[in-house]
């Protein structure tokens, strides 16, 4: 059997919850035997007055590269909701991509999403969908959440079947619960589950 490469997270994050949640489907990938958790993040979109990015985060994880792209056996993204939809700096990074959509480079690799929100009724579900587009247009293999998983019954907070979601707050402050947490792992280990199956 092909030994299978790593899931790749993916994510922007303004306030850290989405980080927290990146941080969680990564023990949920590497609960799988065998299976490595590579954790990128994706620059804010800057106007040009602004002075130039630096090459790597002051703090976290480093920017995602074309080549962990290439390595990846899946893909996890994560952003926060803006008015129903993917933050800028996740979709301007996706929007850079045609070349790996040409080459096929993600084509047939199981991905997952994961949103957090301000507001319960924040645009969690559209987020997550749009999110799915892009990944589609690359010929990924869309993983979500099965009601067998009984944090999207229990939740009162963030959770659905489009993939994990978190409710941050009008303040961004509360943190996962232990159901939110316990989704991101779910798809964390799906995802892995699945690019091992697909790699024998």
């Amino acid at each position: 059997m092909a030994e299978p490469g790593p899931i790749l997270v993916v994510y922007y994050s303004l306030h850290g919850n989405t980080a927290q949640m990146a941080r969680q489907a990564a023990r949920g990938i590497e609960s799988v035997q065998g299976m490595e958790a590579r954790v990128r993040t994706v620059p804010p979109v800057r106007s040009g007055q602004e002075a130039p990015l630096a090459a790597v985060p002051d703090q976290g994880p480093p920017y995602v590269t074309e080549a962990d792209l290439k390595d990846c056996s899946g893909l996890i993204l994560g952003s926060p909701t803006r008015f129903g939809n993917m933050a800028a700096a996740l979709k301007f990074f996706l929007d850079g991509t045609g070349a790996e959509w040409f080459n096929g480079t993600l084509s047939g690799k199981p991905a997952g999403v994961m949103t957090s929100t301000a507001s319960l009724h924040g645009g969690q579900e559209s987020t997550l969908l749009s999110m799915m587009l892009p990944l589609l247009h690359h010929g990924m293999l869309i993983v979500g959440l099965p009601y067998s998983e009984s944090g999207l019954l229990a939740t009162r907070s963030g959770g659905t079947p489009y993939g994990p979601s978190h409710l941050a707050g009008q303040d961004a402050e509360r943190k996962l619960d232990d159901i939110e947490a316990g989704l991101c792992r779910a798809l964390g280990r799906r995802v892995a589950e699945t690019a091992r199956k697909l790699a024998g």
